[in-house]
């Protein structure tokens, strides 16, 4: 049997963004947010290259996105923090650069918070600051061979983040000797009522405590035999999340690891526990790895602090260091992925975290189709040539037997997302986009375990112009992935050798955020 859907997208009319000339000056005149492979409604820079999320911050009613960026050129070059804002997480306006490097060092990643209680000093209680904590990196210790070559700093504004002024006494936490000491995520814990600074130090976490944000003290380690260690621990995240359906609370604690990925390069585990205000403990396994995101492209991912009712959104870098920097995009590199849910969902006796879509995608949906429940043997195409299936989302609900959507166009190009039965694992296979050669480590087919067990698996696929995110069996597993393909994959067909059924299957084309 075959459908079709059909499906009109209006028309996209892009236009660049507002310049912001304290920024990328003569780079950005020609930017239209319409070049090859650019992304339509994830954020991206106007131009040059960017990496980590920073400073993830709810305040006044709008989003603060830093993020590591270098201004003059587009691969990794002397670290800035980039800004933006956003009132919806999807349409965002580019503000000039927030942190530039000084004679302590380059900006490298940290977090911000709400200081609503002027724990600080910066502010007032009537007006509290905003107070970034981050890394600075010195070049110069670094090639003199010193290993104290990272300390952490701070930095505060009192303007709702427009203007920033670092604090005169930086460095607030030295370095000791250990040479990668960085990435400090910070927030209140209220039974304890002081900041928690959870940071990577090389092959571990380390905690730390402050009645201001100035002075430090050391709390406790975590990990040293835990998780994965093929290498550097990064970009840690402490936050602590309800178990669906359930009243019980856990601590998910989120560790960057580059190399050392399920599927090659960088990528992000968690670790569920408990903590009490000075140390994490977890029940799992030492040896036991599970990851936020099973594929190659969400990497660094945090999560923003001071959203309203304790909501967690999490937000990732969409690259890898295997091959970020040789991706072939110009004049920008790197993008984010899509805002995030956070929670936890039990299965037996082990909790899972669960990451699903943030509802705001629903603001720049134009209209959505469904089709009724049916069977599928062979195949089920899912649009017509006039659905642009590369800026979409398609959820379904489909027998848990070997199934795949394949993204396509007339070109032979695809993307396949599917599900293999006999190993219980999902897959993204992108063997055939055309644009493959440009690094040596640039997996084809990636994997994720299904943890789930129901005898039905529910596929939420986002599709924006070069990548594919992939939310299985409700976000328990997900795969995220980069594509070049030379056309749009305008074409979406669901394939099954042997007969399925598929329920609630409904199609949402999107709108650029551009335009």
């Amino acid at each position: 049997m075959k459908y079709a859907f059909h499906v009109i997208l209006l028309a996209l009319a892009f236009s660049g963004c507002r310049p912001n000339e304290m920024t990328e000056q003569s780079t950005t005149d020609s930017t239209t947010y319409t070049e090859p492979h650019r992304p339509q409604f994830h954020f991206s820079p106007r131009a040059n290259w960017m990496n980590d999320p920073n400073g993830l911050v709810y305040h006044n009613g709008e989003y603060h996105l830093f993020y590591q960026y270098y201004p003059d050129g587009m691969k990794w070059g002397p670290m800035h923090w980039g800004h933006a804002i956003s009132k919806d997480l999807y349409h965002w306006e580019h503000l000039p650069i927030a942190l530039f490097p000084d004679s302590l060092g380059l900006i490298f990643s940290g977090s911000a918070v709400v200081d609503a209680n002027n724990t600080s000093g910066f502010g007032t209680k009537e007006n509290p600051p905003l107070v970034a904590i981050f890394t600075y990196h010195s070049m110069e210790r670094e090639k003199a061979g010193k290993t104290d070559y990272q300390n952490q700093g701070i930095a505060y504004s009192t303007d709702n983040g427009r203007t920033w002024k670092k604090y005169e006494n930086n460095p607030v936490l030295k370095n000791q000797g250990i040479k990668d000491f960085r990435d400090p995520k910070v927030f209140w814990h209220s039974p304890s009522s002081r900041w928690v600074m959870t940071l990577a130090v090389k092959d571990h976490i380390e905690f730390w405590n402050s009645g201001d944000l100035k002075s430090w003290s050391k709390l406790s380690d975590f990990g040293i035999d835990y998780g994965g260690h093929g290498g550097v621990w990064e970009c840690p995240d402490l936050f602590e999340a309800q178990v669906d359906g359930s009243s019980e609370k856990r601590w998910v604690l989120l560790v960057s690891i580059n190399p050392g990925g399920p599927n090659g390069g960088s990528a992000t585990q968690y670790f569920i526990g408990d903590f009490d205000g000075k140390t994490f403990t977890t029940s799992a396994d030492k040896a036991d790895s599970i990851w936020i995101d099973y594929g190659p492209d969400n990497y660094a991912g945090v999560t923003f602090s001071n959203i309203p009712n304790n909501r967690k959104i999490f937000l990732g870098w969409m690259s890898n260091w295997d091959y970020g920097q040789e991706v072939p995009t110009t004049p920008w590199r790197s993008a984010n992925t899509i805002p995030r849910d956070i929670s936890l969902a039990k299965f037996g006796d082990k909790v899972y975290v669960r990451s699903t879509p943030s509802r705001e995608i629903e603001s720049i949906a134009t209209t959505s189709v469904t089709l009724k429940d049916t069977e599928v043997k062979d195949s089920l195409v899912l649009t017509n040539p006039q659905l642009n299936a590369s800026l979409s989302v398609v959820s379904a609900t489909v027998d848990a037997k070997d199934f795949s959507f394949v993204l396509s166009n007339e070109n032979g190009e695809e993307v396949v997302v599917g599900f293999e039965k006999s190993s219980n694992r999902f897959y993204i296979d992108r063997s055939k986009t055309g644009k493959n050669d440009f690094a040596a480590k640039y997996p084809l087919r990636v994997y994720a375990p299904r943890f789930a067990t129901s005898d039905k698996v529910k596929v939420t696929m986002i599709t924006d112009v070069s990548s594919v995110e992939v939310f299985f069996d409700d976000g328990i597993s997900v795969l995220s992935a980069l594509y070049f393909s030379n056309d749009p994959l305008s074409k979406l067909t669901l394939h099954a050798p042997a007969a399925i059924n598929v329920s609630g299957i409904k199609a949402m084309p999107l709108k650029s955020v551009w335009r």
